[in-house]
């Protein structure tokens, strides 16, 4: 009997030691699912729908696609040829404009007048006065010489060389009597644009031929770029560019431009190792002829591309990311490794995938809160 009864107490205590380890283990795993669940979106950015809103944040949709290899280099904005014109001093004078208005950048009209010169007040007297004069004269002479001529008092080539002083005095004065003032010779422009350059000043001196100013038509502009001899061979594959200014941010398509490829040199200049390229566009208004750019120039093209807009991008300490949207208002952090840049998108070499989700627009704003991002309880999370 005391047999029965030792071996039931050692079976009771065997079940409630199998029992307590079951219940340890099974808590264990518990508590492990727990640590490994609130592990999964430790690093998760909370941005609410209403800072989303406010920051006006935008979502695109990872899809691969077409992207243009890319040679970066350097160029200058140029006025395009036949656009511009250079004013020219007519007559000896000093400077005197107009109005205030004759400035750098100042719209002028075909006719308007930019400058007039006067030489009243000169030592050598003024030119207008002596054309005027030497015409006159000139005109007396060849009047004479015609009835001279009649009589045969003179020879033909007397009478001639007479007419050819007249003919010359006569389109001296003419040509600057049609802009005589009573303030002096007006200067006007030929064509209608804008005051590109002004290169005289107010009582300045100038003498006939002197530039006085440049003035554009800034229709058509040309972006001439240099390529390094090294991708000489791709510069039969280019067709088109992309160009940032350096005064401002923005991204300028010569595709949106109605632009065009003009030409490409054949051989390098002989004090650099650059082959120059040309393109030709339309100006839009705020381009400034003569400011520098960078340039994206756009070779072959390349299918099955994954490339996301550059301000979908953040740097930290020359690393790159994206932001993964995971839900509606969580968001993670992804290490991208960057491929070449047409200054408008970028090429993405890993690190995202097709369907991933990466804030396009507020990108900054979702780095800002991820510093504060808790992950609150009870969100949920529907990936």
């Amino acid at each position: 009997m005391k047999r029965y009864l030792f071996i039931i107490f050692a079976t009771i205590i065997s079940l409630a030691a199998c029992n307590n380890k079951h219940n340890g283990e099974s808590s264990e795993h518990k508590e492990g699912d727990r640590h490994e669940h609130e592990g999964e979106h430790a690093d998760e950015i909370v941005f609410t729908k209403a800072k989303a809103k406010t920051v006006g944040l935008e979502v695109q949709s990872v899809k691969p696609g077409v992207f243009s290899e890319v040679i970066k280099t350097s160029g200058q904005i140029q006025a395009a040829q036949g656009d511009e014109v250079t004013i020219v001093a007519t007559s000896n004078g000093i400077v005197a404009f107009p109005n205030q208005s004759i400035t750098e950048g100042a719209s002028v009209s075909a006719g308007a007048t930019i400058v007039t010169l006067s030489a009243k007040n000169l030592y050598d007297g003024d030119p207008i006065a002596k054309a005027k004069i030497a015409y006159e004269m000139a005109l007396k002479d060849y009047q004479r010489s015609e009835s001279l001529i009649k009589d045969k008092i003179i020879s033909a080539k007397e009478f001639e060389q007479t007419r050819l002083r007249y003919e010359n005095a006569k389109t001296v004065y003419k040509a600057q009597a049609a802009n005589v003032t009573a303030t002096g010779v007006k200067v006007t422009s030929p064509i209608s644009g804008y005051i590109k350059n002004r290169l005289v000043n107010q009582g300045e001196y100038v003498s006939v031929g002197q530039p006085i100013a440049t003035v554009s038509k800034n229709r058509r502009l040309q972006l001439r770029a240099e390529v390094s001899e090294s991708d000489f061979n791709e510069l039969k594959n280019i067709r088109s560019a992309n160009f940032v200014m350096s005064y401002s941010n923005r991204v300028y398509k010569l595709s949106d431009l109605n632009g065009r490829l003009l030409s490409f040199g054949k051989a390098s200049d002989q004090s650099s190792f650059y082959i120059p390229i040309t393109f030709e566009f339309d100006n839009i208004g705020d381009i400034i002829p003569g400011s520098y750019a960078e340039v994206y120039l756009l070779s072959a093209p390349q299918d099955n591309v994954i490339s996301i807009p550059v301000s979908a991008l953040t740097e930290e300490q020359g690393l790159y990311f994206a932001y993964i949207q995971l839900d509606e208002e969580g968001f993670a952090k992804r290490e991208v490794i960057l491929g070449q840049s047409n200054g408008e998108r970028v090429k993405i070499l890993s690190g995202l995938k097709d369907g991933d989700k990466i804030v396009t627009k507020g990108t900054y704003q979702v780095k800002l809160a991820a510093n504060t991002s808790v992950v609150p309880e009870g969100h949920s999370h529907s990936h």
